[in-house]
């Protein structure tokens, strides 16, 4: 008898498996983490958030019943969240549901796009997190790329960009990450999200955002002021939103789901088929992590206790990319970059060399999560890697 399991075809392994497994086995001491996108604080862990645990604790203390919260998830959460994504003084209404992570919130925004349109075209910047396309492709979305960055000249390709989306037809949806862009670090300036938020409107396109580390980058407001230009640009919009990163919650697969419309008829639309897709994919979301931000966000004295631990986790990145453009003038382009990642202008063969000679581990791409360094590892860092580049290594 021949089983179903013999008509599935091979995946390739999660390439960033691979590094972990080979870091851990490698007995140097002085070797380097840079691939797992963490954050690390300066001795290398990552932290519970001191605003967590105390809400960790309050819930422990307080939480009567672990009765499903319902589709929707916990909606004080997606409440409180609200101004701090949109503002105090939103131009669209709004529905939102829990997610599990940002990832699951960007699963769901593609399967009701799919829905509004099958096989609609999202337009994509390239490098993009890899895990973009991959939920494009397995929703049977059609992707149009256009080069975003150029690693060579670390800087964002914004006329390419531009070119492209003029192509783009009313209907069409546009990915644009917030801040903080993974893997490059490289954001738009305000003058450009202005353009971006002109196109938007001229061509009549759905933006899907994806919001992940709000507050990593320039600081809470700063970090959504260029998405909501494009946001109030549109007529529809979903923004895919991740705690993971902001309130280290990692583990407990944080996220949201937004839909926004000018349309009241058309957001009844959009919440109908939201809450039925969320009900097929995972019927209720998990509770835990968004209670504790919930109840974080819902104490004043809690609130502004995680914003000074964010705002320590910014400076901490901000600084090390400081030390970095100081250490090597080839890396001087970090300095005005934002959040966890840098992609660097390796080929596989150099980033291979790093690793084999200097302990240094980081993505084939040659993208670094920048706060897996530390002050005292920053110049090693930097003398490797021009090394690496002056050398006959194969680029």
């Amino acid at each position: 008898m021949t089983g179903i399991f013999g008509g599935l075809t091979p995946q390739a392994p999660d390439a960033l498996l691979s590094i972990i497994g080979a870091f851990r086995a490698d007995p140097r001491a002085d070797k380097l983490d840079l691939g797992v996108g963490v954050y690390r604080d300066v001795h290398g862990a990552t932290p519970v958030l001191s605003a967590v645990k105390a809400a960790e604790q309050r819930l422990l203390d307080t939480q009567a019943t672990k009765a499903y919260l319902g589709p929707e998830g916990d909606i004080g959460f997606l409440e409180q969240l609200h101004p701090i994504i949109f503002g105090a003084s939103p131009n669209k209404a709004s529905f939102a549901v829990q997610t599990p992570g940002g990832t699951g919130a960007l699963r769901l925004g593609a399967e009701v796009l799919a829905a509004a349109r099958p096989g609609m075209r999202v337009f994509m910047g390239t490098p993009t997190w890899p895990n973009h396309p991959q939920i494009f492709d397995i929703t049977r979305l059609n992707v149009t790329a256009y080069r975003y960055f150029d690693a060579a000249a670390q800087a964002v390709r914004f006329d390419e960009m531009m070119a492209t989306l003029q192509t783009a037809q009313a209907g069409d949806a546009l990915l644009l990450q917030a801040c903080c862009h993974n893997p490059t670090g490289a954001d738009l300036s305000m003058d450009q999200w202005r353009a971006v938020a002109d196109l938007v409107a001229q061509r009549g396109l759905t933006p899907l955002v994806d919001l992940a580390y709000q507050g990593l980058g320039q600081g809470l407001g700063e970090d959504a002021a260029g998405m909501r230009l494009v946001i109030d640009a549109a007529p529809d919009a979903l923004l895919a939103y991740s705690c993971d990163k902001n309130f280290g919650l990692y583990r407990e697969r944080v996220g949201a789901l937004y839909a926004l419309s000018d349309s009241a008829a058309r957001l009844d639309l959009a919440t109908s088929n939201i809450k039925a897709l969320a009900r097929a994919n995972w019927s209720m979301p998990p509770d835990h992590g968004a209670a504790v931000v919930r109840l974080i966000l819902e104490d004043e004295a809690l609130t502004q206790d995680w914003i000074a631990e964010l705002d320590g986790m910014r400076e901490r990145i901000v600084g090390l990319r400081q030390g970095l453009a100081a250490a090597d003038a080839s890396l001087s382009a970090l300095a005005g970059q934002h959040g966890m990642f840098a992609q660097l202008p390796l080929s596989p063969a150099q980033v291979a060399h790093l690793r084999t000679t200097n302990g240094i581990y980081m993505a084939g791409s040659g993208r670094i999560n920048i706060a897996g360094l530390t002050p005292a590892t920053v110049g090693p860092f930097a003398a490797a890697y021009a090394a690496c580049v002056s050398e006959a290594v194969p680029a």
